[in-house]
């Protein structure tokens, strides 16, 4: 691995935190944005109703690949900024839009993809037979017996109200996640200081591909390309052969079992309820080298203690009362978070709120304190593109408003209060406490109220199933905060991003209508054409309509009944318990938070994390030293993402060609 005498991390580090902010804004990302949604999207869509993988992770690597190597052969030198902004163009562009209704279904493929879904549940049996069929408002989707939907053609006057609806949702969507995201990162990385260690493998990969850009390929492009190396290998085996041998056989071959080894029926002969087993994705792995090693325990320890200890002790004393022997993974994920582990998970979630609130006042009264002392001012970095944190919330709360007006506007019966206590209570909770995990524990998790906004509707007193689909603005936002880290990482001016951001809504819109349209144009969707939607969406199909027709009162006791107010107030005061406790002996408060993101966690994804962990600990870090090894790691990670990304890419081009070819034979 790269290794110079003259490698300091320290100085490195200082040096760019020297650097300017620049714009990332520029007609080569354009042109790179373009590429995505002409070239990469409709292969995304296929991916999408094929196999229900999008292409979104893959392309984005793929894409700055491509436009570095074009570029270097054009002699022209793309900055890191550039580079970072291609990066989550590519992730805005594939990924599909803010999703309407209670179902948090989000299609690949830009905006329009929630509507290709609208038109299968509109005409399904499902929703014919929970009386929907007719109640499903105009504004969400045309009358099945529509010309639109009969000709499977959105050029159609039915869809104006619909994309009317659609379009504004989207707009306000955008304004609303960045202003509010904007706000949560003053907080979490101006005032609170939080590390967000994920955040540094695409900052670290967009400066090592500007290496390579600029010729100058130096310690980073040599770490970047040694993950590259070991992503473009095992993914060769991981991905490629199974995507290709699936075409031929009946069943694909895995010589790497997809995505995880299960033991979880095997030992719920002698530990009921528990799970266990280990993924086998190297991502887990890399990320324990990248996640601080106080954070990685405390996640293995809260995961295995819940799931593997806890859970047969609750089974004997009749508290895990829906787990049965011989469940495998799933099962049991599902039975026990909603006989206890959910009520826990929203107690923990509460009380990081609580510390989160409780810590910002202190950090903000000390700064203030500090200031009067010094009698100097804490300056933003300049150049960053930052705005008044109160001008972001104002810009925010009037989104919000819209929201609320818009709900009240298209399902004028239901409670106007219920809707702003979404949007400006529930919205910015879940949001915060998610932008101080992101911010403590990387992208381990992010904390939900599950059932909440179904509960509220069902509790409300309404009657009818129009709410069910309106935009109501319960939203989490945290991980925007990450977002502006990495640009601030990268030097990206906050301006340039939002600049890309209005383009790429653009182009995502045009895009995503026109190849929806000709995908939907060639035959019905689902079909056996596309056999994960065939296969998956009568079930999304019957979620929805239990829920929209509100007529099984038994399923929705039951879906609410996993809600219980003493197990949150249990999982609240255990977490107190657990802190006050961790704060007496001085433990790292990573493995607080650790802790707290293992309770939600499986054990197939905390087990690979720990081997991470120990082995960048007492191996990587004494063979390279801490503080470079430190440097190397989230590098390393997002040379794998890149080199994982190339070779799936390549695969599923090869399985596209085969089965054109097998196509025409016949």
């Amino acid at each position: 691995m790269a290794d110079s005498t003259n490698f300091d991390p320290e100085e490195i580090e200082r040096q760019e935190a020297q650097q300017p902010f620049e714009s990332g804004f520029s007609i080569r990302v354009v042109i790179a944005a373009l590429f995505i949604g002409f070239v990469m999207l409709p292969g995304s869509i296929y991916l999408t109703l094929m196999m229900g993988t999008p292409l979104a992770g893959a392309s984005q690597w793929v894409t700055i690949v491509l436009f570095v190597e074009v570029a270097k052969r054009s002699f022209i030198t793309l900055k890191k900024q550039e580079i970072y902004m291609m990066y989550i163009t590519a992730g805005l562009l594939l990924m599909g839009g803010a999703s309407l209704g209670a179902v948090d279904l989000t299609i690949s493929g830009g905006i329009v993809g929630t509507n290709i879904w609208d038109q299968y549940f509109v005409q399904s049996e499902y929703a014919e037979a929970f009386g929907l069929r007719e109640r499903i408002p105009r504004w969400i989707v045309p009358h099945p017996d529509s010309e639109a939907i009969a000709r499977r053609t959105f050029f159609h006057p039915a869809w104006i109200p619909v994309f009317i609806v659609l379009v504004v949702h989207q707009v306000l969507f955008q304004i609303n996640r960045f202003t509010l995201g904007y706000a949560l990162f003053r907080i979490t990385s101006d005032i609170e200081k939080l590390e967000f260690p994920i955040a540094r493998v695409a900052s670290e990969g967009a400066l090592a591909l500007a290496e390579s850009s600029a010729r100058k390929e130096g310690w980073r492009w040599s770490v970047f390309s040694i993950g590259a190396i070991i992503g473009l290998s095992y993914g060769a085996i991981y991905i490629t052969i199974p995507t290709v041998t699936g075409i031929f056989l009946p069943q694909p071959v895995e010589l790497i079992p997809i995505p995880f080894v299960d033991l979880t029926g095997d030992i719920g002969a002698f530990l009921p309820a528990a799970v266990f087993g280990f993924m086998t994705d190297l991502s887990p792995l890399l990320a324990g080298f990248v996640l601080p090693w106080w954070v990685v325990v405390g996640t293995f320890v809260g995961s295995i203690s819940t799931r593997v200890i806890l859970n047969p002790i609750f089974y004997s004393m009749g508290i895990l009362q829906n787990w049965r022997h011989g469940m495998t993974l799933i099962p049991t994920m599902v039975t026990t978070n909603l006989d206890l582990w959910i009520s826990i998970t929203i107690g923990f979630g509460i009380l990081v709120g609580i510390i989160g609130i409780i810590t910002v006042i202190n950090a903000v009264l000390k700064q203030r304190k500090d200031n009067a002392a010094s009698n100097v001012r804490q300056e933003l970095p300049e150049g960053r593109g930052d705005y008044p944190i109160w001008l972001a919330l104002s810009i925010w709360a009037m989104t919000t408003l819209c929201y609320v007006a818009i709900v009240y506007v298209l399902v004028p019966d239901f409670p106007v209060w219920i809707t702003a206590v979404f949007g400006f209570v529930v919205t910015p909770f879940l949001s915060y406490i998610s932008a101080r995990m992101f911010g403590i524990t990387g992208s381990l998790t992010r904390i939900q109220f599950p059932m909440l906004r179904e509960g509220a509707f069902i509790l409300s007193g309404y009657e009818g199933s129009d709410i069910w689909f309106a935009p109501v603005p319960m939203y989490n936002h945290g991980r925007l905060a990450q977002s502006f880290k990495q640009a601030e990482l990268t030097k990206t001016t906050f301006t340039s991003w939002y600049k890309m951001v209005a383009v790429s809504f653009v182009i995502m819109s045009l895009c995503s209508l026109l190849f929806w349209q000709l995908i939907w144009s060639m035959g019905d969707i689902p079909s056996s054409t596309y056999p994960f939607v065939e296969r998956m969406w009568p079930l999304f199909a019957i979620q929805r309509a239990l829920w929209a027709s509100s007529l099984l009162e038994e399923g929705e006791a039951f879906m609410l009944d996993a809600i219980r107010l003493h197990q949150i107030l249990i999982g609240a005061g255990s977490a107190s318990v657990l802190y006050i406790f961790m704060m007496l002996v001085k433990a790292p408060v990573g493995m607080f938070y650790g802790i707290v993101a293992g309770v939600s966690m499986w054990p197939h994804r905390a087990l690979p994390l720990l081997l991470g962990g120990l082995f960048s600990r007492y191996y990587m870090s004494k063979k390279f030293g801490h503080k470079k090894w430190r440097s190397y790691a989230p590098i390393l990670m997002a040379g794998y993402g890149c080199g994982v990304g190339l070779i799936g890419t390549f695969g599923i081009a090869i399985a596209l060609i085969i089965q054109s070819v097998i196509a025409l034979s016949f």
